[in-house]
């Protein structure tokens, strides 16, 4: 059975996976809780792979390094591979670096078969791997804010897709998590 790609990314509800600045994820904390925290398990349990661009690589792995934890202890366990064109070294525990076609990369792994990677932030390298229509599966955890300003998940100039919808997941905190297919060309 093939890997499957997955982006995970939590957005606000007008469509920005980050602040003005860099890193500002405050929102972050509307939509997280024991709901998001088990559902973050659920995935890291489930991943071969995690697949950051060289700015989320750099932000998570000043993060996890030292941070304790069941989530902790995946993420700095699992597998990881950073995309970048100027990094010179990747020191996160298991982490490969790649230069060169990342699509390729993506497809080799992907019929490797095993568990599934996942992507998390890294709207550059996502807007790449969904114009290359890579991605298997799309989880976007919706925060309950209206942010008016930001850095959007989805770029203006990326092609067009329609989606199935798999799941919707109502939180108590009243965020949503939403899991989308590719829709099947017949």
């Amino acid at each position: 059975m093939k890997r499957k790609l997955i982006m995970w990314n939590i957005m606000t509800l007008d469509g920005y996976f980050e602040g003005t600045k860099e890193w500002d994820l405050s929102f972050h904390e509307n939509i997280w809780g024991p709901e998001t925290e088990e559902f973050g398990l659920q995935q890291l349990e489930s991943a071969d792979f995690l697949v950051f661009g060289r700015k989320t690589y750099e932000g998570m792995a000043a993060y996890w390094k030292n941070e304790k934890g069941s989530i902790a202890d995946l993420m700095n366990c699992i597998p990881k591979i950073v995309v970048s064109r100027t990094l010179k070294s990747a020191d996160w525990n298991n982490t490969s670096l790649i230069r060169g076609d990342i699509s390729n990369e993506i497809k080799r792994l992907k019929e490797e078969g095993g568990k599934d990677m996942y992507v998390f932030g890294s709207a550059n390298l996502s807007e790449t791997l969904m114009n290359e229509n890579l991605f298997d599966e799309y989880r976007i955890g919706i925060s309950p804010v209206i942010l008016g300003n930001g850095n959007p998940l989805f770029k203006k100039d990326l092609k067009s897709y329609v989606l199935n919808l798999s799941s919707a997941n109502v939180l108590k905190n009243g965020g949503v998590i939403l899991t989308y297919t590719p829709k099947s060309e017949n």
